[in-house]
């Protein structure tokens, strides 16, 4: 038996309850976890914004140790450390052909897979986004894991399976931002940070962080912001203003809200980029007139994922942590254990902190 954050149902609270595993099977792999992120996936999952199976053990951000191997699995072996990997590829459907492999159309199939079963009434279990990470122990497919890279300490890597894949991804993939070019990116929690600090990477000249909270100013500024805005009915003009008042090049929005997609677009100059990381309900409805289009010339994208292939994003993310550009560390304002899962949904509602980081 193993401890885990089981979502009962949704909308209902999390419960920190023991949960029986099974044995890996053929293509299967099983890991003691190290750390898991508390991702605001997770909480869109336990509200029903994102809709998956339920009951369920959340969790989708994680690193840990491989503990056994089921027969047919040859990449990694007991004692080798990993990075979960929520949405593997299939490597067979349009997009994966493609080479899109962010898109796949059978990346979440595993969501409606049985996990594991309760272990004071056998209940059924499914493994939330894949993986499984608020347990002390995980049973996932073999394309779920991927090693970690050298030189990186488990239980930062754990950041490397959402946020920083996430983050990154955003702005060198779907904005592609250029050298001395300026960017917003709004929402300073985890995936915000990641953003930040890979504006920093890719040497912005401008980085201008926007948040609701005040109290975020000094996290985003040691990720990278070179100024900080509090969100408000100004905030596009406010940044107009810091950019000659020709707007950013690109904006990133990591929230997820009607409003702020909006304000995002609005903020960016004419010819400007928007991408929208942020994972928003049915009824965050985003309107624009025809006339408006036409005029600025602007471009708005989703992006899943970061528009990443994790299997070669991880290590390039490797390099930039191994030679200092890239602070895992910094995304990280509380080290929790599983009990403090709940709370720290709470916080993320509240719009407090970056990421919490459960630690085993």
């Amino acid at each position: 038996m193993v401890r885990a954050a089981v979502l009962p149902a949704v909308s209902a609270p999390l419960e920190i309850t023991g949960i029986e595993l099974p044995e890996p099977g053929p293509g299967q792999v099983r890991v003691a976890l190290a750390a898991a992120g508390v991702c605001h996936s997770d909480l869109s999952l336990s509200n029903g914004t994102m809709r998956v199976p339920v009951p369920a053990v959340l969790g989708h951000e994680g690193a840990g140790t491989v503990v056994a191997v089921g027969e047919g699995v040859g990449h990694v072996a007991p004692g080798d450390g990993v990075v979960l990997n929520w949405a593997p590829s299939c490597g067979n459907c349009h997009a994966c052909a493609l080479g899109e492999v962010w898109l796949c159309a059978n990346a979440l199939n595993g969501a409606g897979a049985v996990h594991a079963r309760r272990a004071d009434d056998g209940s059924e279990l499914h493994p939330g986004l894949n993986v499984a990470a608020f347990a002390e122990e995980t049973v996932v497919p073999a394309g779920c894991v991927l090693p970690v890279p050298d030189g990186i300490p488990l239980t930062d890597a754990a950041l490397l399976g959402c946020a920083v894949l996430t983050g990154y991804g955003a702005v060198h993939h779907s904005a592609q931002l250029r050298e001395g070019e300026t960017v917003a990116v709004f929402g300073a929690g985890g995936v915000g940070l990641a953003a930040l600090q890979a504006a920093r990477i890719a040497g912005a000249s401008r980085i201008v962080a926007v948040d609701v909270s005040p109290q975020k100013e000094e996290l985003a500024r040691i990720a990278g912001a070179t100024d900080y805005v509090v969100a408000s009915e100004n905030t596009a003009r406010e940044i107009r203003a810091l950019t000659g008042k020709q707007g950013v090049d690109a904006a990133i929005e990591c929230v997820g809200r009607a409003v702020t997609i909006r304000t995002a677009w609005e903020s960016t100059r004419r010819g400007g980029r928007t991408t929208v990381v942020g994972i928003g309900g049915k009824d965050q409805q985003v309107t624009f007139n025809a006339l408006e289009l036409f005029h600025w010339g602007r471009t708005l994208s989703g992006c899943v994922y970061g528009n990443s292939d994790p299997a070669r994003d991880l290590l390039v993310l490797a390099a930039h942590v191994r030679e200092g550009r890239l602070d895992l560390g910094a995304l990280v304002t509380e080290r929790i254990t599983l009990d403090g899962i709940p709370a720290a949904f709470d916080n993320m509602i509240a719009g407090k902190g970056g990421r919490a980081l459960v630690v085993f």
